[in-house]
């Protein structure tokens, strides 16, 4: 049950300024439907907000110069093959601006997103970017004072669909490499952000400021306490499509609760509902996409349009991308295969695991590869002494004398195997997730290639 006293907004003919005292009953399908067409909103508040929060803020940029480890949990499946250079941008005032060097790495990306979870990614090294410095102007249609026009000394203008965005950089370090990787990493860290008026020598706009709403450990801390607030900020920083299915969806979904663009945040916190009920729904369905992982036919198709723009996905598609891994690169930038075990079953810390490929059957990365270890349901690295969590060219690894590979999830390092190609693991009975990346894909070979599998070892 689920009781509002409404103040409504206009969406373009879809939706009409409302003022309704009225309870709703939800059965469980409809439910399930609020929360599914829900969840990319709370992931990413969660996602970005934590950002925010554990890097100084807003219109911050900071570029992280070690390869992460266990204690990182801002984001779900972090990477351990890459560094990570990290914009949070307040749009709102005025428009913010990227000043971008070259760099002298093998891959480079950056993608962006706002709480809609859409994610562009315009640049990369796949694409030619990155050889020259550049400039990148960044600013949405709730900008105060600019419209888009262009700006001298701005290579690129950009309108997003969120007013607070993370704007993230993928960096290969090239850490066996200590020369290349120090050169790197000076790269990295002359990232500058700048808003327009400091850009052009003026008076920058005084802000308004912002009360944001309590972030959760979990995305299910977000569903069982401050849902329909952290909706209804989320919707009134977000630029809707009417065109758009999933956009005229969601807004219908939440309509009736008088949750609409425009609407107030402070009408949404007196919300009564049954928050266990959509705690609980919220973590079925995050287990449901999990489980997902371990279906190669269903994630096959799901994978196919993760890390796509607006209109480039499905429900299906950018739920699982927000349960499973927010801010995924788009397939033409790295593709993300699962890894399944031989026998069906999950893969589980109570058994240890061997991943065999041989020279022909590694993945056909043009950049890089890695393979890293995760707990299935949180997502994070698994804590060991050896702070070891992937295995690829960053973190390390031994071919064999025919090119070949074996990488052993175990508890114990396997006699006669390479520290470099060993996961280790702790004997908690946890499930456990190894998510390979392949970074700038052969896409003509990846049709054909097949991903390698954990054998349980007996």
């Amino acid at each position: 049950m689920l009781r509002n006293t409404v103040v409504g907004a206009a969406f373009g003919s879809l939706l009409a300024t409302v003022a309704v005292a009225q309870t709703v009953e939800l059965d469980d399908a409809e439910l399930r439907n609020l929360v599914e067409r829900s969840y990319q909103y709370v992931a990413m508040y969660n996602v970005n907000n934590k950002f925010a929060e554990s890097r100084g803020g807003w219109n911050t940029v900071l570029a992280n110069t070690e390869l992460a480890d266990h204690t990182f949990t801002d984001i779900a499946r972090p990477n351990n093959d890459s560094l990570y250079i990290t914009a949070m941008l307040d749009l709102r005032a005025e428009p913010m601006i990227l000043q971008l060097p070259a760099f002298d790495s093998n891959y480079v990306s950056i993608m962006m997103t706002g709480y809609d979870h859409y994610v562009i990614a315009p640049m990369s090294t796949r694409l030619g970017d990155f050889a020259e410095p550049e400039t990148v102007l960044l600013y949405t249609e709730r900008t105060q004072g600019y419209s888009g026009e262009p700006v001298e000394g701005v290579d690129r203008v950009m309108e997003m669909t969120g007013d607070f965005v993370s704007a993230l950089m993928r960096v290969m370090p090239h850490a066996n490499d200590p020369e290349r990787f120090d050169r790197i990493i000076g790269e990295m860290q002359s990232v500058e952000l700048v808003g327009l008026s400091e850009f052009l020598g003026q008076t920058p706009p005084e802000d308004s400021g912002v009360d944001f709403l309590a972030v959760g450990a979990t995305d299910a801390d977000i569903f069982g306490t401050n849902l329909f607030e952290v909706i209804q900020f989320a919707f009134n920083h977000t630029t809707f499509d009417p065109s758009d299915p999933l956009d005229v969806a969601v807004l219908k979904a939440w309509e009736p609760f008088g949750v609409v663009p425009g609407g107030s945040v402070l009408d949404a916190a007196t919300a009564e509902y049954d928050r266990d009920r959509f705690r609980a729904m919220s973590e079925t369905v995050a287990a449901f996409n999990l489980g997902l992982m371990e279906d190669p036919d269903a994630v096959g198709s799901i994978l196919a349009r993760w890390g796509n723009p607006k209109g480039g996905h499905t429900l299906e598609s950018i739920l699982a991308q927000s349960v499973i891994g927010p801010i995924p690169l788009p397939p033409a930038e790295a593709a993300y295969p699962p890894i399944t075990t031989s026998d069906g079953s999950t893969l589980n810390s109570a058994n240890d695991y061997v991943i065999r490929m041989s020279a022909d059957e590694l993945p056909p990365a043009n950049a890089f590869w890695s393979i890293t270890l995760y707990d299935l349901d949180q997502g994070f690295f698994i804590p060991n002494e050896q702070f070891k969590y992937s295995v690829g060219e960053n973190a390390g690894y031994m071919l064999d004398e025919n090119g070949g590979i074996e990488i052993h999830i175990a508890a114990e390092q396997p006699e006669g195997v390479p520290a470099e190609n060993w996961l280790p693991i702790n004997r908690d009975g946890i499930d456990l997730s190894a998510n390979l990346r392949i970074y700038a894909p052969d896409l003509e070979r990846m049709e054909t290639w097949t991903p390698p599998l954990a054998e349980p070892v007996k």
